[in-house]
């Protein structure tokens, strides 16, 4: 199953530039992970702001919350995720 996946995230500005390197290069690794394992197949960045739109394939809204919920910047994401179907015309 399809999901579209719109997130922004909004890190504490009390992490230190440290922290947010690390953060981000652990955010960076797993999505590389679930790139491999075919859970991730694409994303985009929004122009301005910390937000990304992904299109994402899990077999169901379970197993995509815990894809997403392993991202290292969870805590600090807000989440929109729509289920997508096949439109007739693409069969």
């Amino acid at each position: 199953m399809e999901f579209l996946v719109r997130f922004e995230t909004r890190l504490p500005e009390s992490l230190s530039s440290e922290q947010v390197a690390e953060l981000k290069a652990a955010e960076r690794e797993r999505a590389v992970q679930l790139r491999q394992s075919g859970i991730l197949k694409k994303l985009w960045r929004v122009p301005g702001r910390r937000a990304t739109v992904g299109l994402w394939e899990a077999d169901d809204a379970t197993v995509l919350h815990e894809a997403l919920a392993s991202l290292p910047q969870f805590p600090w994401m807000d989440v929109e995720v729509e289920p997508l179907a096949t439109h007739p015309q693409e069969k």
